[in-house]
């Protein structure tokens, strides 16, 4: 088929190269522009998208906004078969859901109608879903709204989100070249009515660990947010980033430091991190953080 491929993180980066190593015509990549990011912030970073489809010789375009007449005049002129997406980013206006022959097919990363939105992936980690998984969907105007044609499950165990993304662009990647090669064999199946819930975007303060919560809902909330973000707590003016921990016994008012170990108390048992990282630093374990990096048995973080 001839395809224009939409996406911007990491996550999309295994569709793209699914769809090149089945033989397709990417006609083109879209993806978000690029943003300042590198070491001092200033240097204006592509998206993995971005650099990937570079490397495979897919021309880019990096539009602000596919509202305009002009945007979309140039997406038709590419007159694709079909537009595969997969977290882009941008509103997808009518004009463009309508242009391609077949549509365009969205690789969205829950098991739909449950977690529509923007951070599916965090949100099942927080709600202690036991299950995940990700789907080929049919888009239409509505967030997240179509219909599904093929779907898979994944269980979350005790998986972070970083883990979990990658677990679900591979067979997200798979799910979408097995619906490329017969789309007919995948009719699109309508979402169920019920079970219906939203993954907002996840916002800077939630990040920050509420130990006045029980200690399994601490440690999810690090899981969530591992690698990036990452979860954190404050000490001497410091944000110390907790990237993996464990639920322990333990009491004693919520945010206390009760041992040498770094167990924190929380509003129900207490937690134990495995692994930090201090602001500059790299990941490190517990042991090598305090050997620094003081935070006395009594602490309140």
């Amino acid at each position: 088929m001839r395809i224009i491929f939409m996406g911007t993180p990491s996550f999309a980066v295994p569709t793209l190269e699914a769809l090149v190593a089945d033989g397709h015509e990417v006609a083109a990549a879209y993806s978000q522009p690029p943003r300042p990011g590198g070491r001092r912030g200033r240097e204006l970073v592509r998206s993995p998208v971005h650099v990937r489809a570079e490397e495979l010789g897919i021309k880019v375009l990096t539009p602000v906004s596919l509202r305009t007449s002009e945007a979309q005049e140039v997406f038709a002129a590419h007159a694709p078969d079909v537009a595969v997406v997969a977290a882009y980013g941008l509103i997808l206006p009518r004009a463009v859901l309508d242009a391609p022959r077949l549509g365009c097919l969205n690789v969205h990363g829950s098991l739909l109608p449950r977690w529509r939105g923007a951070a599916p992936v965090q949100r099942a980690i927080l709600a202690g879903d036991a299950e995940t998984g990700v789907g080929v969907m049919q888009m239409e105007a509505g967030l997240d709204t179509g219909p599904v044609r093929l779907e898979e499950r994944l269980p979350i165990d005790m998986k972070n989100a970083g883990q979990v993304t990658e677990e679900l662009a591979q067979i997200g990647a798979a799910l979408m070249a097995r619906v490329l090669r017969d789309p007919d064999a995948f009719p699109p199946v309508p979402q169920p009515a019920n079970g219906i819930t939203y993954a907002d975007k996840i916002r800077k303060e939630e990040a920050r660990l509420d130990f006045t919560a029980d200690a399994g809902q601490v440690v999810r909330q690090v899981l969530a947010f591992a690698p990036m973000p990452g979860a954190f707590f404050e000490h001497a003016g410091e944000r110390v980033k907790v990237l993996a921990a464990e639920a322990v016994d333990g009491e004693g008012t919520p945010g206390t430091v009760l041992d040498d170990a770094l167990t924190i108390a929380c509003g129900r048992g207490a937690i134990r991190p495995v692994r930090v990282q201090r602001a500059g630093r790299g990941a490190m374990t517990v042991a090598e953080l305090l050997r620094g990096f003081a935070i006395p048995i009594g602490t309140l973080l």
